[in-house]
Protein backbone atom coordinates (compact mmCIF):
# COMPACT_ATOMS: atom_id res chain seq x y z
CA UNK A 1 0.00 0.00 0.00
CA UNK A 2 3.20 2.52 0.80
CA UNK A 3 4.58 1.93 -2.59
CA UNK A 4 0.79 2.23 -3.97
CA UNK A 5 0.36 5.72 -2.51
CA UNK A 6 4.76 6.73 -3.69
CA UNK A 7 3.99 5.98 -7.15
CA UNK A 8 0.58 8.02 -6.89
CA UNK A 9 2.19 11.13 -5.59
CA UNK A 10 4.74 10.54 -8.31
CA UNK A 11 2.61 10.44 -11.09
CA UNK A 12 1.12 13.36 -9.63
CA UNK A 13 4.12 15.47 -9.64
CA UNK A 14 4.87 15.17 -13.39
CA UNK A 15 0.92 15.73 -14.69
CA UNK A 16 0.59 19.05 -16.15
CA UNK A 17 -0.63 21.95 -13.97
CA UNK A 18 -4.25 23.22 -16.47
CA UNK A 19 -4.38 26.48 -15.12
CA UNK A 20 -8.66 27.33 -14.40
CA UNK A 21 -9.24 30.49 -17.39
CA UNK A 22 -12.59 32.00 -16.45
CA UNK A 23 -15.22 32.11 -19.30
CA UNK A 24 -15.15 34.10 -22.58
CA UNK A 25 -17.48 36.71 -22.87
CA UNK A 26 -20.43 36.19 -24.73
CA UNK A 27 -20.78 38.03 -28.35
CA UNK A 28 -24.38 38.47 -29.94
CA UNK A 29 -23.45 35.59 -32.50
CA UNK A 30 -22.32 33.57 -29.59
CA UNK A 31 -25.34 34.00 -27.65
CA UNK A 32 -27.92 33.52 -31.16
CA UNK A 33 -26.01 30.13 -32.02
CA UNK A 34 -26.44 29.01 -28.37
CA UNK A 35 -29.98 29.47 -27.95
CA UNK A 36 -30.55 28.11 -31.67
CA UNK A 37 -28.62 25.03 -30.47
CA UNK A 38 -29.55 24.32 -27.17
CA UNK A 39 -32.94 26.21 -26.12
CA UNK A 40 -35.48 22.98 -24.99
CA UNK A 41 -37.98 23.85 -27.79
CA UNK A 42 -35.55 23.37 -30.29
CA UNK A 43 -35.24 19.84 -29.07
CA UNK A 44 -38.66 19.57 -28.90
CA UNK A 45 -39.39 20.33 -32.49
CA UNK A 46 -35.90 18.08 -33.71
CA UNK A 47 -37.56 14.71 -31.72
CA UNK A 48 -41.53 16.02 -33.67
CA UNK A 49 -38.80 15.41 -36.80
CA UNK A 50 -37.69 11.64 -35.82
CA UNK A 51 -41.21 10.74 -35.44
CA UNK A 52 -42.37 12.31 -38.46
CA UNK A 53 -39.20 10.56 -40.08
CA UNK A 54 -40.65 7.02 -38.74
CA UNK A 55 -44.30 8.00 -40.01
CA UNK A 56 -42.48 8.07 -43.55
CA UNK A 57 -40.70 4.51 -42.90
CA UNK A 58 -44.36 3.22 -41.40
CA UNK A 59 -46.05 4.49 -44.91
CA UNK A 60 -43.89 3.11 -47.14
CA UNK A 61 -44.55 -0.31 -45.10
CA UNK A 62 -47.94 -0.65 -47.18
CA UNK A 63 -46.34 -1.47 -49.90
CA UNK A 64 -45.27 -4.52 -48.68
CA UNK A 65 -47.26 -8.40 -48.89
CA UNK A 66 -48.48 -9.24 -45.13
CA UNK A 67 -47.61 -13.00 -44.19
CA UNK A 68 -49.55 -13.80 -41.05
CA UNK A 69 -49.01 -17.53 -38.91
CA UNK A 70 -51.10 -19.09 -36.68
CA UNK A 71 -50.53 -22.49 -34.21
CA UNK A 72 -53.18 -23.36 -32.08
CA UNK A 73 -53.83 -26.86 -29.73
CA UNK A 74 -56.93 -27.08 -28.20
CA UNK A 75 -58.92 -29.82 -26.24
CA UNK A 76 -63.08 -29.71 -27.24
CA UNK A 77 -65.73 -31.42 -27.72
CA UNK A 78 -66.62 -32.43 -31.22
CA UNK A 79 -70.89 -31.82 -31.26
CA UNK A 80 -71.62 -29.59 -35.00
CA UNK A 81 -75.14 -29.43 -36.04
CA UNK A 82 -76.47 -27.77 -39.24
CA UNK A 83 -77.72 -24.21 -39.05
CA UNK A 84 -76.22 -20.88 -39.94
CA UNK A 85 -74.54 -18.32 -37.30
CA UNK A 86 -74.17 -15.13 -37.86
CA UNK A 87 -70.43 -13.52 -37.89
CA UNK A 88 -69.92 -12.16 -34.12
CA UNK A 89 -67.03 -12.95 -32.04
CA UNK A 90 -68.19 -15.36 -28.70
CA UNK A 91 -68.71 -18.74 -30.58
CA UNK A 92 -66.08 -20.69 -31.80
CA UNK A 93 -66.77 -22.33 -35.46
CA UNK A 94 -66.10 -26.09 -35.44
CA UNK A 95 -66.10 -28.34 -38.50
CA UNK A 96 -67.19 -32.09 -39.45
CA UNK A 97 -70.41 -33.82 -39.73
CA UNK A 98 -73.39 -32.66 -37.75
CA UNK A 99 -73.63 -35.67 -34.69
CA UNK A 100 -77.48 -37.08 -33.86
CA UNK A 101 -76.85 -36.44 -30.00
CA UNK A 102 -75.17 -34.43 -27.76
CA UNK A 103 -71.70 -36.21 -26.06
CA UNK A 104 -69.70 -35.02 -23.71
CA UNK A 105 -66.15 -36.70 -24.84
CA UNK A 106 -63.48 -34.28 -25.86
CA UNK A 107 -60.82 -34.55 -28.11
CA UNK A 108 -57.37 -33.01 -28.94
CA UNK A 109 -57.40 -30.66 -31.79
CA UNK A 110 -54.30 -28.96 -33.71
CA UNK A 111 -53.76 -26.09 -36.33
CA UNK A 112 -50.93 -24.66 -37.92
CA UNK A 113 -50.78 -22.50 -41.30
CA UNK A 114 -49.23 -19.31 -42.99
CA UNK A 115 -51.57 -16.70 -45.17
CA UNK A 116 -50.06 -14.39 -47.62
CA UNK A 117 -51.53 -11.25 -48.93
CA UNK A 118 -50.74 -8.77 -51.29
CA UNK A 119 -52.40 -5.54 -52.46
CA UNK A 120 -51.43 -5.48 -56.16
CA UNK A 121 -52.94 -1.85 -57.17
CA UNK A 122 -54.85 0.24 -54.75
CA UNK A 123 -55.51 3.23 -56.87
CA UNK A 124 -52.95 5.84 -55.22
CA UNK A 125 -53.84 5.43 -51.85
CA UNK A 126 -50.39 4.00 -50.28
CA UNK A 127 -48.86 6.81 -52.83
CA UNK A 128 -51.04 9.27 -51.44
CA UNK A 129 -50.27 7.94 -47.68
CA UNK A 130 -46.51 8.40 -47.94
CA UNK A 131 -46.99 11.71 -49.24
CA UNK A 132 -48.91 12.99 -46.16
CA UNK A 133 -46.12 11.13 -44.38
CA UNK A 134 -43.00 13.28 -46.17
CA UNK A 135 -45.79 16.67 -45.93
CA UNK A 136 -45.66 16.05 -41.80
CA UNK A 137 -41.57 15.53 -42.52
CA UNK A 138 -41.65 18.35 -43.97
CA UNK A 139 -44.01 20.63 -41.74
CA UNK A 140 -41.74 19.12 -38.76
CA UNK A 141 -38.67 20.28 -40.67
CA UNK A 142 -39.91 23.86 -41.10
CA UNK A 143 -41.05 23.88 -37.29
CA UNK A 144 -37.40 23.39 -36.46
CA UNK A 145 -36.11 26.18 -38.01
CA UNK A 146 -39.14 28.29 -36.91
CA UNK A 147 -37.95 27.25 -32.94
CA UNK A 148 -34.16 27.90 -33.78
CA UNK A 149 -35.21 31.06 -35.58
CA UNK A 150 -37.84 32.22 -32.39
CA UNK A 151 -34.72 31.20 -29.66
CA UNK A 152 -31.90 33.12 -31.77
CA UNK A 153 -34.09 36.08 -31.97
CA UNK A 154 -34.96 35.90 -27.86
CA UNK A 155 -31.35 35.48 -27.22
CA UNK A 156 -30.39 38.93 -29.36
CA UNK A 157 -32.80 40.71 -27.39
CA UNK A 158 -32.04 39.42 -24.30
CA UNK A 159 -28.73 40.39 -24.92
CA UNK A 160 -29.90 43.93 -25.79
CA UNK A 161 -31.77 43.97 -22.60
CA UNK A 162 -28.84 43.02 -20.35
CA UNK A 163 -26.90 45.96 -22.64
CA UNK A 164 -29.69 48.30 -21.54
CA UNK A 165 -29.53 47.32 -17.99
CA UNK A 166 -26.00 47.95 -17.98
CA UNK A 167 -25.91 51.09 -19.26
CA UNK A 168 -28.96 52.08 -16.87
CA UNK A 169 -26.40 50.98 -14.17
CA UNK A 170 -23.73 52.87 -15.27
CA UNK A 171 -26.09 56.28 -15.83
CA UNK A 172 -27.63 55.77 -11.73
CA UNK A 173 -24.09 55.62 -10.53
CA UNK A 174 -22.53 58.33 -12.17
CA UNK A 175 -25.76 60.16 -10.31
CA UNK A 176 -25.12 58.38 -7.16
CA UNK A 177 -21.58 60.05 -7.20
CA UNK A 178 -23.15 63.43 -7.61
CA UNK A 179 -25.49 63.33 -5.36
CA UNK A 180 -22.40 62.37 -3.02
CA UNK A 181 -20.59 65.38 -4.05
CA UNK A 182 -23.73 67.63 -3.90
CA UNK A 183 -24.56 66.42 -0.40
CA UNK A 184 -21.00 67.45 0.82
CA UNK A 185 -21.62 70.78 -0.77
CA UNK A 186 -25.03 71.39 1.09
CA UNK A 187 -23.45 69.90 4.61
CA UNK A 188 -20.70 72.29 4.42
CA UNK A 189 -23.21 75.24 3.55
CA UNK A 190 -25.69 74.35 6.42
CA UNK A 191 -23.18 74.05 8.85
CA UNK A 192 -22.10 77.60 8.04
CA UNK A 193 -25.57 78.38 8.58
CA UNK A 194 -25.50 79.45 5.24
CA UNK A 195 -28.52 77.31 4.25
CA UNK A 196 -31.05 75.97 6.05
CA UNK A 197 -30.97 72.57 7.31
CA UNK A 198 -33.98 71.24 5.33
CA UNK A 199 -31.45 71.73 2.36
CA UNK A 200 -29.38 68.99 3.65
CA UNK A 201 -32.57 66.16 4.42
CA UNK A 202 -33.49 67.11 0.69
CA UNK A 203 -29.98 66.25 -0.81
CA UNK A 204 -30.28 62.99 1.47
CA UNK A 205 -33.71 62.03 -0.07
CA UNK A 206 -31.92 62.56 -3.69
CA UNK A 207 -28.89 60.63 -2.97
CA UNK A 208 -31.01 57.69 -1.51
CA UNK A 209 -33.66 57.75 -4.80
CA UNK A 210 -30.26 57.35 -6.75
CA UNK A 211 -29.02 54.74 -4.91
CA UNK A 212 -32.44 52.93 -5.45
CA UNK A 213 -32.57 53.43 -9.08
CA UNK A 214 -28.74 51.53 -9.07
CA UNK A 215 -30.33 48.79 -7.18
CA UNK A 216 -33.22 48.86 -9.81
CA UNK A 217 -31.12 48.55 -12.65
CA UNK A 218 -28.46 45.97 -11.07
CA UNK A 219 -32.26 43.87 -10.85
CA UNK A 220 -33.19 44.70 -14.20
CA UNK A 221 -29.32 43.31 -15.11
CA UNK A 222 -29.62 40.20 -13.37
CA UNK A 223 -33.34 39.29 -14.50
CA UNK A 224 -31.59 39.62 -17.97
CA UNK A 225 -28.55 38.09 -17.39
CA UNK A 226 -31.07 35.01 -16.29
CA UNK A 227 -33.16 35.09 -19.42
CA UNK A 228 -30.14 34.96 -21.38
CA UNK A 229 -28.66 31.86 -19.72
CA UNK A 230 -31.64 30.17 -19.72
CA UNK A 231 -31.52 30.61 -23.89
CA UNK A 232 -28.19 29.77 -24.15
CA UNK A 233 -28.10 27.15 -21.78
CA UNK A 234 -25.49 28.88 -19.65
CA UNK A 235 -25.33 29.62 -15.52
CA UNK A 236 -26.00 33.13 -14.98
CA UNK A 237 -23.41 33.29 -12.40
CA UNK A 238 -20.79 32.67 -15.00
CA UNK A 239 -22.48 34.77 -18.26
CA UNK A 240 -20.26 37.21 -18.93
CA UNK A 241 -22.14 39.45 -22.23
CA UNK A 242 -19.26 41.18 -24.87
CA UNK A 243 -20.96 44.54 -25.67
CA UNK A 244 -18.80 44.24 -28.84
CA UNK A 245 -20.63 47.88 -31.29
CA UNK A 246 -23.58 47.77 -29.71
CA UNK A 247 -22.99 50.85 -28.19
CA UNK A 248 -22.00 52.65 -31.33
CA UNK A 249 -24.74 53.69 -33.90
CA UNK A 250 -25.65 51.20 -36.63
CA UNK A 251 -25.20 51.29 -40.22
CA UNK A 252 -27.64 53.07 -42.48
CA UNK A 253 -28.38 49.93 -43.99
CA UNK A 254 -32.22 48.73 -42.77
CA UNK A 255 -34.22 48.71 -45.98
CA UNK A 256 -36.75 46.25 -46.01
CA UNK A 257 -35.24 42.29 -46.96
CA UNK A 258 -36.84 39.89 -49.57
CA UNK A 259 -40.43 38.29 -49.54
CA UNK A 260 -42.14 37.65 -45.93
CA UNK A 261 -43.30 34.35 -47.15
CA UNK A 262 -39.78 33.48 -46.21
CA UNK A 263 -40.03 34.42 -43.10
CA UNK A 264 -39.53 30.58 -40.76
CA UNK A 265 -42.92 31.09 -38.91
CA UNK A 266 -44.67 31.73 -42.87
CA UNK A 267 -42.69 29.20 -43.96
CA UNK A 268 -43.84 26.19 -41.05
CA UNK A 269 -47.76 27.36 -41.56
CA UNK A 270 -47.01 26.53 -45.85
CA UNK A 271 -46.28 23.23 -45.08
CA UNK A 272 -49.20 22.75 -42.61
CA UNK A 273 -50.83 23.93 -45.72
CA UNK A 274 -49.69 21.35 -47.80
CA UNK A 275 -50.48 18.81 -45.23
CA UNK A 276 -53.89 19.25 -45.18
CA UNK A 277 -53.85 19.09 -48.76
CA UNK A 278 -52.27 15.79 -48.72
CA UNK A 279 -54.87 14.46 -46.24
CA UNK A 280 -57.57 15.57 -48.43
CA UNK A 281 -55.74 13.34 -51.24
CA UNK A 282 -55.76 10.49 -49.27
CA UNK A 283 -59.80 11.00 -48.38
CA UNK A 284 -59.63 11.28 -52.46
CA UNK A 285 -58.31 7.57 -52.63
CA UNK A 286 -60.63 5.90 -49.39
CA UNK A 287 -63.90 4.54 -51.73
CA UNK A 288 -62.33 2.74 -54.44
CA UNK A 289 -61.98 -1.53 -54.42
CA UNK A 290 -59.29 -3.30 -52.28
CA UNK A 291 -57.78 -6.10 -54.59
CA UNK A 292 -56.26 -8.43 -53.02
CA UNK A 293 -53.55 -11.54 -54.03
CA UNK A 294 -53.84 -14.47 -51.29
CA UNK A 295 -52.58 -17.40 -51.03
CA UNK A 296 -52.70 -20.20 -47.80
CA UNK A 297 -50.93 -23.24 -46.80
CA UNK A 298 -52.32 -24.75 -43.39
CA UNK A 299 -52.48 -28.13 -41.37
CA UNK A 300 -54.76 -30.02 -39.08
CA UNK A 301 -55.06 -32.41 -36.33
CA UNK A 302 -57.60 -34.20 -34.71
CA UNK A 303 -58.85 -37.07 -32.59
CA UNK A 304 -61.83 -37.35 -33.85
CA UNK A 305 -62.88 -39.75 -36.86
CA UNK A 306 -65.94 -39.16 -39.30
CA UNK A 307 -67.74 -42.36 -37.67
CA UNK A 308 -67.89 -40.24 -34.49
CA UNK A 309 -65.63 -42.11 -32.46
CA UNK A 310 -62.43 -41.05 -30.70
CA UNK A 311 -58.98 -41.32 -30.77
CA UNK A 312 -57.68 -41.66 -27.36
CA UNK A 313 -54.23 -40.41 -26.07
CA UNK A 314 -52.42 -37.66 -27.98
CA UNK A 315 -53.73 -37.74 -31.06
CA UNK A 316 -54.97 -34.86 -32.50
CA UNK A 317 -51.97 -32.77 -31.57
CA UNK A 318 -49.52 -33.21 -34.17
CA UNK A 319 -51.28 -31.68 -37.57
CA UNK A 320 -51.79 -34.47 -40.04
CA UNK A 321 -53.76 -33.57 -42.69
CA UNK A 322 -53.02 -30.80 -45.51
CA UNK A 323 -54.46 -28.08 -47.45
CA UNK A 324 -53.13 -25.03 -49.64
CA UNK A 325 -55.25 -22.50 -51.51
CA UNK A 326 -54.48 -19.71 -53.90
CA UNK A 327 -56.99 -16.61 -54.88
CA UNK A 328 -57.89 -13.06 -55.70
CA UNK A 329 -60.16 -11.25 -53.94
CA UNK A 330 -62.19 -7.92 -54.40
CA UNK A 331 -63.82 -5.59 -51.40
CA UNK A 332 -65.97 -2.50 -51.99
CA UNK A 333 -67.41 -0.96 -48.93
CA UNK A 334 -70.59 0.16 -50.65
CA UNK A 335 -72.31 2.20 -48.37
CA UNK A 336 -69.07 3.91 -47.20
CA UNK A 337 -69.59 6.84 -49.72
CA UNK A 338 -71.27 9.30 -47.64
CA UNK A 339 -68.91 8.95 -44.39
CA UNK A 340 -66.06 9.73 -46.88
CA UNK A 341 -67.71 12.56 -48.48
CA UNK A 342 -68.80 13.71 -44.78
CA UNK A 343 -64.87 13.59 -44.49
CA UNK A 344 -63.44 14.78 -47.74
CA UNK A 345 -66.36 18.46 -46.81
CA UNK A 346 -64.16 18.52 -43.32
CA UNK A 347 -60.53 18.39 -44.38
CA UNK A 348 -61.52 20.85 -46.91
CA UNK A 349 -62.84 23.10 -44.67
CA UNK A 350 -59.61 22.38 -42.63
CA UNK A 351 -57.43 23.28 -45.85
CA UNK A 352 -59.25 26.85 -46.03
CA UNK A 353 -58.82 27.42 -42.28
CA UNK A 354 -54.94 26.71 -42.79
CA UNK A 355 -54.91 28.87 -45.69
CA UNK A 356 -56.57 31.87 -43.80
CA UNK A 357 -54.51 31.55 -41.15
CA UNK A 358 -51.20 31.33 -43.73
CA UNK A 359 -52.86 34.85 -44.87
CA UNK A 360 -53.14 36.01 -41.68
CA UNK A 361 -49.36 35.21 -40.59
CA UNK A 362 -48.28 37.82 -43.84
CA UNK A 363 -50.72 40.08 -42.67
CA UNK A 364 -49.21 40.15 -39.17
CA UNK A 365 -45.85 39.79 -40.53
CA UNK A 366 -46.27 43.09 -42.92
CA UNK A 367 -47.67 44.98 -39.87
CA UNK A 368 -44.85 43.95 -37.74
CA UNK A 369 -42.27 45.39 -40.64
CA UNK A 370 -44.16 48.54 -41.51
CA UNK A 371 -43.97 49.42 -37.46
CA UNK A 372 -40.34 48.41 -37.50
CA UNK A 373 -39.53 50.79 -39.96
CA UNK A 374 -41.12 53.19 -38.31
CA UNK A 375 -39.11 52.49 -35.06
CA UNK A 376 -35.93 52.49 -36.53
CA UNK A 377 -36.65 55.82 -38.13
CA UNK A 378 -37.58 57.22 -34.60
CA UNK A 379 -34.97 55.78 -33.03
CA UNK A 380 -32.24 57.01 -35.13
CA UNK A 381 -33.37 60.25 -35.13
CA UNK A 382 -33.53 60.20 -31.10
CA UNK A 383 -30.26 58.97 -31.00
CA UNK A 384 -28.95 61.88 -32.83
CA UNK A 385 -30.38 64.40 -30.44
CA UNK A 386 -29.90 63.01 -26.92
CA UNK A 387 -26.07 64.09 -27.02
CA UNK A 388 -27.43 67.68 -27.65
CA UNK A 389 -30.41 67.06 -25.05
CA UNK A 390 -27.20 65.83 -22.29
CA UNK A 391 -25.00 68.19 -22.73
CA UNK A 392 -27.63 71.08 -22.27
CA UNK A 393 -28.67 69.01 -19.12
CA UNK A 394 -25.28 69.38 -18.10
CA UNK A 395 -24.84 72.79 -18.35
CA UNK A 396 -27.69 73.55 -16.67
CA UNK A 397 -26.64 71.21 -13.98
CA UNK A 398 -23.23 72.94 -13.84
CA UNK A 399 -25.08 76.45 -13.47
CA UNK A 400 -27.59 75.42 -10.91
CA UNK A 401 -25.10 74.48 -8.65
CA UNK A 402 -23.56 77.76 -9.27
CA UNK A 403 -26.85 79.55 -8.32
CA UNK A 404 -27.50 77.66 -5.36
CA UNK A 405 -24.09 78.90 -4.15
CA UNK A 406 -24.48 82.10 -4.73
CA UNK A 407 -27.70 82.15 -3.03
CA UNK A 408 -29.90 82.84 -5.76
CA UNK A 409 -31.63 79.39 -6.04
CA UNK A 410 -33.18 76.87 -4.36
CA UNK A 411 -32.06 73.44 -3.60
CA UNK A 412 -35.16 71.81 -4.93
CA UNK A 413 -33.93 73.78 -8.71
CA UNK A 414 -31.22 71.61 -8.46
CA UNK A 415 -32.40 68.81 -7.46
CA UNK A 416 -34.58 68.99 -10.68
CA UNK A 417 -31.77 69.50 -12.65
CA UNK A 418 -29.69 66.77 -11.43
CA UNK A 419 -33.23 64.13 -12.06
CA UNK A 420 -33.18 65.90 -15.50
CA UNK A 421 -29.31 65.21 -15.80
CA UNK A 422 -29.77 61.59 -15.19
CA UNK A 423 -32.28 61.13 -16.67
CA UNK A 424 -30.73 62.36 -20.08
CA UNK A 425 -27.60 60.33 -19.54
CA UNK A 426 -29.97 57.43 -18.98
CA UNK A 427 -31.46 58.24 -22.56
CA UNK A 428 -28.54 58.61 -24.09
CA UNK A 429 -26.93 55.40 -23.21
CA UNK A 430 -30.38 53.68 -24.15
CA UNK A 431 -30.70 55.84 -27.21
CA UNK A 432 -27.93 53.60 -29.84
CA UNK A 433 -29.58 50.33 -27.91
CA UNK A 434 -32.80 51.19 -28.81
CA UNK A 435 -31.65 51.60 -32.32
CA UNK A 436 -30.32 48.29 -32.42
CA UNK A 437 -33.46 46.82 -31.02
CA UNK A 438 -35.90 48.36 -33.77
CA UNK A 439 -33.44 46.94 -36.34
CA UNK A 440 -33.56 43.34 -34.80
CA UNK A 441 -37.46 43.94 -34.88
CA UNK A 442 -37.37 44.68 -38.79
CA UNK A 443 -35.10 41.53 -38.96
CA UNK A 444 -37.25 39.61 -36.77
CA UNK A 445 -40.36 40.33 -38.99
CA UNK A 446 -38.57 39.46 -42.04
CA UNK A 447 -37.43 36.23 -40.68
CA UNK A 448 -33.40 36.40 -41.52
CA UNK A 449 -31.30 37.50 -38.56
CA UNK A 450 -28.20 37.23 -40.34
CA UNK A 451 -28.23 41.21 -41.85
CA UNK A 452 -28.75 41.92 -38.37
CA UNK A 453 -25.47 39.57 -37.10
CA UNK A 454 -23.27 41.33 -40.00
CA UNK A 455 -24.25 44.89 -38.97
CA UNK A 456 -23.40 44.27 -35.15
CA UNK A 457 -19.77 43.09 -36.84
CA UNK A 458 -20.24 39.50 -35.45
Amino acid sequence: MTILKGRARAILLFLPIVPAYPQLPMGLADAVERAREHYPSVAVSRSQVEAAAAGIRLARTSYRPRLDSIAQVNRATRNNLYGMLLMQPVISPISGPPVEETSTASVFGSAVGLLFDWEPFDFGLRRAQVELAESARRRTDAAVVRSQFEAGAAAADAYLTVMAARETVKAARAGVERSHVWLKVVQALVRAELRPGADEALAQAELAAAEAQVIQGELAIADATALLAGLTGSTPATLQVDEGRMLAMPEEQTAPGGELAANPLAREQSAAVDEARSRLRTLDKQWVPRFSVQGTSYARGTGARPDFTVLGGANGLAPTFYNWGLGFSVQFPLLENEPVRARQAEQSANIRTEENRYKLILTELETRRNRALAAVDAARRMARLTPTQLAAARTAETQAQARYKAGLASVMEVADTQRLLAQSEIDDGLARLNVWRAVLALRTAEGDLEPFLRMAGN
